[in-house]
């Protein structure tokens, strides 16, 4: 049973006051301080020969190949990009789920939307040859990249229920060691996957479940897990804990020991954020991307609402779980992203209060320094009944070039992706080495 738990309302002041003055009170003066400003440079057009992109998840860039992966629920593949040309090579079949769909008779009118928790691929991460990928039915494959076939004992599931997906995931390479996260379960959980290195093979191991783990009860599920050189330790956001299902206003980001049968070690606490995008960066730093925005309140905020919108992204110390800075300006993200090349973090805010934006945070000084518009829109009717398009939440960068890749559902706003696309954003300088 899922237990409940509420904030005092004198708590929750502490908290706003806390976070208001804790914050930057507006977007940095010099964009530019580190670097120059990020623009949308160029779109990659999802192939007419593929169907339109309206549901996608996780994206991965590898940094020695220079090569994008994506997880398209729309074409059932993991589509790749060569990121030193922007040109699309292929799309990599894996007998993925693809979206699955539910009856939603108010949006659209008549309509249907994607059932997120019973589609795939999902998550992606790629180590040498080896890609690893989830998918529904709680499905993790290993696919070599020399000839795109999945690998014999390659294909496990961490046993979830009822056709629910496995969804984002994190690698050891130390251990070879996979990270494997069941969101869509109630309750949550996370699952240790040993990778056989030399061959691809899958193991699954010990199964860590976020109920009643140290103090943490997860009532909206899990997200993005990180692995940690600096600790050996995994460390995974957890939007809500003790909360009614969304829009709770306490989360945390927990440490995983991977050699302790998956030993919660530490629960680290963050308020008003709902964490969900999570990134390594310097001076171990993690990046979290809330993914909700509060209010001046201490609620979750909506449009209409009659406070004003606190939206923030949290810097934490990996180390000790102490807040370094509430960076004001973005929120309602997804997938976030540490790029070295630039020293910058990156964020897919696909529910920030002004509309869908690419958030941008320099690391060193913790300040935001832009927010470049993104879209969430669909470019026409993709279906019968109508299916809404997915929304701007993943991304990935090149560090030899400091461009920033983020997939787009079919729009009719941004150019040639009116079949979905991949919008390209950097500077005009990137740092190709």
């Amino acid at each position: 049973m899922v237990r409940k738990c509420l904030l005092t309302s004198s708590l929750l002041l502490v908290v706003i006051v806390s976070l208001l003055l804790g914050t930057e009170a507006a977007l940095a003066d010099e964009p530019g301080r580190s670097g120059e400003a990020v623009r949308l440079l160029t779109t990659i057009p999802i192939p007419a020969n593929l169907k339109p992109l309206i549901a996608f998840d996780i994206s991965w860039l590898d940094p020695q190949s220079q090569l994008y992966y994506l997880g398209d629920r729309s074409n059932a593949s993991v589509d790749v990009v060569d990121a030193r040309t922007n040109r699309f090579v292929k799309a990599i079949p894996g007998n993925f789920r693809g979206v699955a769909f539910k009856d939603n008779p108010s949006n659209p009118p008549g309509g249907r939307v994607a059932d997120n928790d019973r589609s795939g691929p999902n998550g992606v991460v790629v180590a040498g040859h080896w890609l690893f990928v989830t998918d529904a039915s709680s499905r993790v494959v290993t696919i070599d990249l020399k000839n795109d076939q999945i690998v014999a004992g390659g294909d496990v599931s961490t046993g979830g229920a009822d056709a629910l997906r496995a969804d984002e995931l994190a690698y050891d390479p130390r251990d070879g060691i996979l990270l494997v996260v069941n969101n869509a379960d109630d309750p949550p959980f996370a699952t240790l996957v040993s990778v056989d290195r030399s061959t691809g093979r899958l193991t699954p191991g010990a199964r860590i479940t976020l109920n009643n783990v140290n103090g943490v009860d997860a009532t909206n599920g899990a997200e993005q897990p990180v692995w940690d050189p600096g600790t050996g330790k995994f460390y995974l956001s957890i939007p809500e804990i003790g909360g009614p299902g969304g829009g709770g206003p306490v989360g945390a980001v927990v440490r995983i020991d991977p050699h302790s049968h998956g030993a919660v070690e530490k629960v680290f606490l963050v308020n008003l954020c709902q964490p969900a995008g999570l990134t390594l960066g310097p001076n171990q730093d993690l990046l979290l991307g809330c993914s909700q925005a509060f209010d001046t309140a201490g609620q979750a905020w909506a449009s209409g609402d009659k406070n004003s919108a606190v939206p923030i992204s949290v810097i934490m110390d990996a180390t000790t779980g102490s807040i370094d800075k509430n960076v004001l300006g973005v929120s309602g993200s997804d997938e976030v992203w540490f790029n070295p090349g630039d020293g910058r973090y990156y964020l897919a805010a696909r529910a920030n209060p002004t509309g869908p934006v690419l958030g941008v945070i320099d690391a060193e000084s913790q300040i935001l320094l832009q927010v470049v518009p993104t879209a969430n829109a669909a470019a026409k009717p993709t279906a019968t009944p109508p299916v809404p398009a997915g929304t701007a939440h993943s991304l990935a960068v090149d560090p030899h070039t400091n461009n920033v890749f983020v997939p787009l559902p079919a729009n009719n706003v941004f150019p040639d992706c009116l079949n979905g696309c991949i919008a390209v954003y950097g500077t005009s300088r990137g740092d190709d080495d």
